[in-house]
């Protein structure tokens, strides 16, 4: 063969290399033990994908201020402040204003159920899809996968609670702290306060105490780094100032947010827990007693579909499968 022609091979090739669609992963940690039932690190290669990228990040808000799935934090907030995020900032400025000074200290500013944007809701499904190999052999049935973008100038803090959800929280640029805690620690969130979170969502009695802290699994994040943890675990992040550097100086985080048939057997199993409660009666939690477990599922699932239909009771999210 031509000389010429043996030199241009590896020139074709790498076109053809750099045309080819890159190919996004998150699997948990290697070497870890990962299990759906506890908090296990990830790692990913989402953070270069073209959607998570600051630019299309502000179109995005752009999209999502017009339905008011923009939040933005209240001056002063604490790790230890209640959960309230306001749809309006504190010193008028636009998203438009937000992320031009998007570096400024005290920027801050997330993206609720991002899910709605039919382009963000594909990469969220690209996210669970990539997971379930690992997650449907323990929780079948992913469904009403939605998505929570977090973007802000250190120093920042995402106060302390607990969602419905189970979360592949991931780190997508800067870095961050993340302080997650056992879903079953009941000195940190009583059976009380997760029951009524999850008919009710008040988090009026989830705050972080005296002695908490050292209670949680601390991780310290940079982009590719992601953590599962499940449904009501709770959680809160910060970020310092010591990484910032010229050119790198936003943390930007995303949970990607999921429900099961575990999940929703929980929730209603929760659900008739606080009617359990109304009574007199000191219910335990799910996971305790599977044979209790069954009783009261049905029980729940029973009085939310009387609740329906004959009180016009709206079942919170992850409460009904789909198509129920």
């Amino acid at each position: 063969m031509p000389a010429k022609t043996m030199n241009a091979i590896p020139a074709i090739r790498a076109t053809a290399d750099a045309a080819a669609p890159k190919e996004f992963s998150i699997t948990p940690q290697p070497g870890s033990d990962f299990s759906t039932f506890r908090i296990s690190p990830l790692k990913h290669n989402f953070h270069e994908h073209p959607l998570m990228q600051l630019p299309r990040l502000a179109e995005l808000a752009r999209s999502l201020q017009k339905t008011n799935q923009c939040r933005y934090i209240v001056p002063g907030t604490q790790q230890d402040s209640s959960f309230d995020h306001k749809s309006q900032s504190h010193d008028g400025r636009t998203v438009d204003d937000v992320f031009a000074r998007i570096e400024e200290t005290g920027s801050w500013i997330a993206l609720y159920n991002v899910e709605t944007d039919p382009t963000y809701a594909r990469f969220l499904r690209e996210v669970t899809d990539k997971m379930k190999e690992f997650i449907e052999p323990e929780q079948p049935e992913v469904f009403k996968v939605g998505g929570f973008i977090f973007i802000s100038a250190p120093p920042s803090v995402t106060p302390f609670h607990i969602d419905r959800e189970n979360n592949l929280w991931m780190q997508v640029a800067g870095r961050k702290i993340l302080n997650v805690w056992d879903h079953n620690d009941r000195h940190v969130v009583s059976a009380e306060d997760v029951d009524g979170f999850i008919k009710w969502g008040s988090l009026k009695n989830v705050r972080l105490r005296e002695g908490y802290q050292e209670r949680s699994r601390e991780f310290d994040v940079g982009p590719g780094d992601g953590v599962y943890f499940p449904a009501t675990s709770p959680h809160m992040t910060r970020t310092t100032t010591d990484w910032v550097r010229k050119g790198d100086a936003i943390s930007i985080s995303i949970g990607v947010v999921f429900y099961t048939r575990h999940t929703y057997r929980h929730a209603n199993i929760h659900a008739f827990n606080v009617t359990l409660r109304k009574l007199g009666f000191k219910p335990s939690l799910p996971g305790h007693n599977a044979f209790v477990d069954t009783l009261k599922f049905w029980a729940g699932r029973t009085y939310i579909w009387l609740a329906r239909h004959l009180r016009g009771y709206k079942p919170v999210a992850g409460m009904l499968m789909p198509g129920k």
